[in-house]
């Protein structure tokens, strides 16, 4: 199994195992691809960083502890526009779109920058893994 496969798994596994079958994943896949409205993995970054969560953001993109996240700070990092949204697409509340986040992008921020720096081309790979396996 290569890189991109093990990452969509654990994708999957971090939101319940379910890959094909959670909508909370494909508006995550959506948020972190290139062409989305926050500008992708590194907009997703910036957006914490503008809104004071820089620390907590910079510590899941190097290379050392990941920093915990509160549902809160979810939102306070995303703003509440696009946490709705993210809520909408995923069919969840807010709250709980913020809950799943806040478990979820720690760690998935981290796999995504195994060089402690925000690199295009591995994300598109993954992007596009966790999508087909949505769409089939």
């Amino acid at each position: 199994m290569g890189l991109m496969d093990q990452l969509g798994h654990m994708v999957g596994g971090m939101l319940g195992g379910q890959e094909g079958q959670n909508p909370l994943l494909q508006a995550v896949a959506g948020l972190l691809g290139k062409d989305s409205s926050i500008g992708g993995l590194a907009g997703l970054v910036q957006a914490f960083q503008k809104n004071g969560l820089g620390e907590i953001v910079n510590s899941w993109v190097s290379t050392g502890q990941n920093l915990p996240v509160t549902p809160n700070q979810i939102e306070q990092g995303l703003g509440g526009d696009l946490l709705t949204q993210l809520a909408s697409k995923a069919g969840l509340s807010a709250g709980a779109v913020s809950s799943q986040l806040a478990g979820l992008l720690p760690d998935l921020i981290d796999k995504l920058t195994p060089n402690g720096k925000v690199e295009a081309g591995g994300l598109d790979q993954l992007m596009k893994l966790v999508q087909g396996k949505l769409g089939a």
